[in-house]
């Protein structure tokens, strides 16, 4: 969840104060070294001349360092003290050296072992950036190989429709061809019915015609048959003989000059010399 604006402003502003504040951290450290320092100077000092003025108002005491007389002599004292405090000072700055020492090597060993982690996670890093390069160039070659299987694709895609396009064309003009001969053969097959047609109206004329002559020749039988028995009836047996004799070779005759018409009790039909098929 995000802060409210002034929230982050006010972090801001103390996140610039505090950077600015450190930055003379150090320069307030040794100031403040220098005043400690200055201080002691000028106690020693102050306890110098009030030992000087001390000595200059009692002449008779004398400055020259002799055993057992420490307490005697000012100067002496103001200057182990000055000393002393020297000392004191020392072992407080040393003190404070080892701290610090001891807080750097504290901060070195930790300062190795993040080094030691930073140089693991490095490792790490670059065996998997190694890893993550071999990958990206395999991933690369693999990306060539289907771009040039795309492009033979493409050009195998490119051909079949030059192919296609070629085929729809044949498939055009034989759906074309196959149209017209379509109505070719309706036009022959019309032809052969209606051929078939009037050969059938043909045959059936001649058959109509067969029957006509048919019966009129039954009726020229029935009344030859009947004028013969009316002769032989009148005449005589014999003048029957020649008549019928007579009438038998006009029978004959008559029977010849329709042979072409009758075979054995059929008609004789001269076939069509023009041969119809179904194809006209």
């Amino acid at each position: 969840m995000a802060e409210p604006a002034w929230q982050e402003q006010l972090r801001l502003r103390l996140t610039e104060r505090n950077a600015k504040e450190s930055a003379y951290a150090s320069i307030i450290e040794q100031y403040r070294r220098l005043a400690q320092q200055t201080k002691l100077l000028k106690e020693r000092n102050a306890s110098l001349l009030r030992a000087v003025s001390t000595a200059k108002s009692n002449p008779s005491s004398s400055t020259v360092l002799v055993p057992g007389s420490a307490d005697d002599n000012p100067v002496r004292a103001a200057y182990i003290q000055s000393l002393e405090s020297q000392i004191s000072s020392l072992r407080d700055e040393l003190a404070t050296v080892y701290k610090t020492q001891g807080q750097n090597a504290q901060r070195l060993l930790a300062m190795n072992e993040t080094l030691r982690e930073k140089e693991e996670m490095s490792r790490i890093d670059s065996e998997s950036l190694r890893k993550s390069k071999d990958e990206i160039a395999v991933l690369k070659r693999k990306v060539d190989q289907h771009a040039e299987i795309m492009a033979e694709k493409d050009r195998t895609i490119q051909i079949l429709n030059d192919e296609i396009s070629t085929l729809q064309l044949e498939l055009g003009q034989i759906e074309e061809r196959n149209a017209t001969l379509t109505k070719d053969n309706a036009k022959l097959l019309q032809r052969w019915l209606d051929a078939k047609q009037a050969e059938a109206h043909k045959m059936n004329e001649a058959n109509q015609f067969y029957e006509n002559m048919r019966s009129r020749h039954q009726a020229v039988l029935n009344w030859r048959e009947g004028s013969e028995g009316d002769t032989q009836s009148r005449v005589g047996p014999d003048a029957g003989s020649s008549v019928s004799n007579t009438m038998s070779g006009k029978g004959d005759a008559h029977e010849a000059n329709h042979s072409t018409v009758m075979k054995d009790g059929l008609p004789s039909l001269t076939q069509n010399p023009l041969e119809l098929t179904p194809n006209g």
